[in-house]
């Protein structure tokens, strides 16, 4: 069984569906470089923070397949999609878990 702390609520852990809700959360907003010892994990992301909303969206999303696939075995992605909302960029993924069950994760990129 898989678990870690959960982000934000250090008396508590996550573990099944939960954490792997998390891990995506963590891969995507953690800069390649940042963890000493895993420099590849996470995603390049950041790299696309100041351009143009429509001009980062292809970019984002392609990082994003890329860094999930590399870096949470226990899902196999389906499909990211970007949702704008002024300048705010929501990315809902959707995922099958081990089960066969469709999930979906959110995550506020900017």
């Amino acid at each position: 069984m898989h678990w870690q702390p959960a982000l934000q609520r250090p008396e508590e852990y996550v573990c099944g569906l939960d954490d792997i809700h998390q891990a995506i959360h963590i891969i995507l907003r953690t800069p390649h470089g940042s963890d000493p010892h895993r420099p590849l994990f996470g995603s390049n992301l950041w790299r696309y923070i100041d351009y143009p909303i429509e001009r980062a969206i292809p970019h984002v999303v392609r990082e994003s397949v890329e860094a999930i696939r590399m870096w949470e075995p226990r899902c196999r992605l389906l499909k990211v999609t970007p949702t704008i909302d002024g300048e705010h960029l929501t990315l809902r993924v959707q995922w099958r878990a081990a089960d066969g069950v469709i999930n979906s994760t959110e995550v506020l990129w900017r």
